[in-house]
């Protein structure tokens, strides 16, 4: 995840088949991958190469330890020469970029800018959105099924808390051998020892944790939090204060959790991060750079969120002009709300999504090509057999065709199992699944652009958005959205700037002109009386108002200011007289 102008980080994955393809291969990709990083300002940090595998399987050692190794965080992107080296199967590409943007990692190709087959990226979406969805409806009927245990006190799975054992009926009971040591390191830890030495003290009796392990510091502190070991029973909303047998007594469970309060550490603050959705789409119209999050502060401590042009970051000769982050990311979010609100385009791309599943599964189709085959010679035998025409080979070629069949039916259920064939139905069913999102909530809108979006080039005049369908190219000119009244943000390139001070001057003068005619008129006592005014205190205060405002609101306010002074002094000054 790119933060506030950070450097991205990123590891190049290259591979190559054993068709036709050498070690030059890899060289070739590499280079152009690390072309890409620098054009970019992308710092490389590691390297994953699979050769001689295809990427119709997963099976790739390099591959996986990758997707492994982005648990870790340590990296933003992967860079790839193409997006078919990452995988070819669409069904393994839907999982493992799951997986990955979990991680908070995208994959990038370093000579697509736009994506070939960028439908496939929506038909990726397609298949998640749809596992996601069957995979909350079934653990709905898990929840449904545990809530029925839970109402009867018991055990829903998990790890069974140090001093507890299951019974026959699974409920909880106190295991003999292990409770008498928890109670001790609660009583243990009231009277003032460590985390440490109680840890240090179960091993060495030799008590290991669930997992076989040692007891670990952790272990000690979620066993101290824990309210099993007062008799109370919780899942979900639901709570039996007298659920299972308590090891450990009310009042020393509540001295123990006032201590561990007082001896708790003040948590490291950490910095708000600023996620950019645009990252990796938004493309520099000028100089076909990545343009990457920035963000800066002002002298009133506002801040100022932004995306800027690689090139112009690293003084590469590009002078694309930055444009404000919210602005852009909200224009972008009404774009593709107007695709999901058409209903024909809807239409459209479920067929498309249709036809292209039926390209891509060829394994499905082909099976059942050899079962209608083996089928019809199953039928032409028992015709035979019908007319009288049996021999032993008969028989034995019958047995041999329908053990086919037998074993071609389980491959099919496996293979529709593995990779289930959406209907146009369920397409159109997950479509507007999407008009329902909020997009005021940022997983909604990474979601958004991640399905939808493609590329976008932004130039000075227009932003083009490439959407992930066939045709799917539109052109924004900036010049159509200031007559809506939509591009004032545009402008509005960084930091505002500050008001020029000799603009001013002029109301400055004018203004206190108007307080020293109105003193030259007065005597000391109505002075000093005046000081105590309202208008008075309001001067004191106006300009450290302008030192927090823009150009044109500093103007603003002192001319309205000294205006109004102006009127309330001469006032002042006609009722002295």
């Amino acid at each position: 995840m790119m933060e506030r102008g950070d450097t991205m980080t990123a590891v190049i994955y290259a591979r190559y088949s054993s068709d036709n393809q050498r070690e030059e291969s890899i060289e070739g990709q590499l280079r152009e991958c690390k072309a890409f990083a620098e054009n970019n300002d992308i710092q490389i940090v590691g390297t994953y190469i699979d050769r001689a595998f295809s990427a119709r399987t997963d099976n790739r050692p390099d591959f996986q330890k990758m997707i492994k190794d982005s648990a870790n965080k340590k990296f933003d992107l992967i860079i790839v020469w193409k997006l078919d080296r990452f995988a070819r199967d669409r069904y393994d590409s839907a999982h493992y970029k799951a997986l990955l943007r979990k991680n908070g990692v995208k994959v990038v190709s370093a000579t697509e800018k736009i994506s070939d087959g960028s439908e496939g990226i929506l038909m990726e979406a397609v298949l998640e959105g749809m596992a996601e969805y069957y995979s909350a409806e079934l653990s709905e009927k898990v929840v449904r099924g545990m809530t029925e245990n839970a109402l009867k006190c018991k055990f829903n799975g998990g790890c069974i808390p140090l001093g507890y054992t299951i019974d026959s009926e699974h409920h909880f009971q106190i295991n003999p051998l292990t409770a008498p040591a928890v109670l001790d390191a609660f009583k243990r830890y009231a009277d003032g020892a460590t985390m440490k030495e109680l840890a240090d003290e179960m091993n060495a009796k030799g008590l290991r944790s669930v997992f076989g392990g040692k007891i670990s510091i952790d272990s000690i502190a979620r066993m101290l939090h824990n309210r099993r070991y007062i008799g109370e029973f919780k899942y979900r909303d639901i709570v039996h204060p007298n659920g299972i047998p308590a090891i450990v007594p009310q009042e020393l469970f509540d001295h123990v959790q006032e201590r561990m309060v007082t001896n708790k550490k003040a948590p490291a603050k950490h910095k708000a991060e600023d996620e950019y959705l645009l990252t990796t789409k938004l493309i520099c119209g000028k100089c076909d750079c990545f343009m990457v999050g920035e963000s800066g502060t002002s002298k009133t401590s506002a801040k100022y969120r932004y995306y800027k042009c690689a090139s112009v970051k690293n003084h590469k000769g590009c002078d694309k002009k930055t444009v404000r982050k919210d602005w852009i990311e909200d224009l972008v979010i009404k774009q593709i709300q107007k695709v999901l609100f058409d209903d024909a385009l809807i239409e459209n791309l479920a067929d498309m999504v249709i036809k292209l599943q039926e390209q891509e599964n060829t394994t499905l189709p082909l099976l059942h090509k050899q079962y209608a085959e083996i089928q019809r010679g199953i039928d032409n035998l028992l015709n035979a057999i019908q007319q009288g025409i049996i021999t032993a080979s008969t028989k034995q070629r019958l047995e041999d065709l329908e053990k086919q069949k037998n074993e071609l039916s389980v491959q099919i259920i496996k293979e529709e199992m593995a990779k289930p064939t959406l209907t146009k139905e369920q397409i159109i069913f997950w479509f507007h699944r999407f008009r329902k999102l909020n997009i005021n909530k940022l997983e909604h809108r990474r979601r958004l652009i991640n399905s939808f979006v493609n590329a976008i080039y932004l130039h000075d005049d227009k932003m083009i958005i490439t959407f992930n369908y066939k045709n799917g190219t539109k052109t924004i000119t900036f010049a159509d959205l200031e007559k809506s009244g939509l591009s004032s943000d545009l402008t509005a390139h960084a930091l505002p700037k500050k008001a020029p001070i000799f603009r001013c001057f002029f109301p400055l003068f004018t203004l206190f002109y108007g307080v020293f005619t109105c003193f030259s008129h007065i005597d000391k006592t109505t002075a000093h009386g005046l000081f105590r005014t309202p208008i008075f205190h309001f001067c004191t205060v106006f300009c450290s108002l302008c030192a927090t405002q823009s150009t044109q609101s500093v103007w603003y306010i002192i001319k309205k200011a000294s205006i109004t002074i102006q009127i309330r002094l001469h006032f002042i000054l006609y009722s002295l007289k």
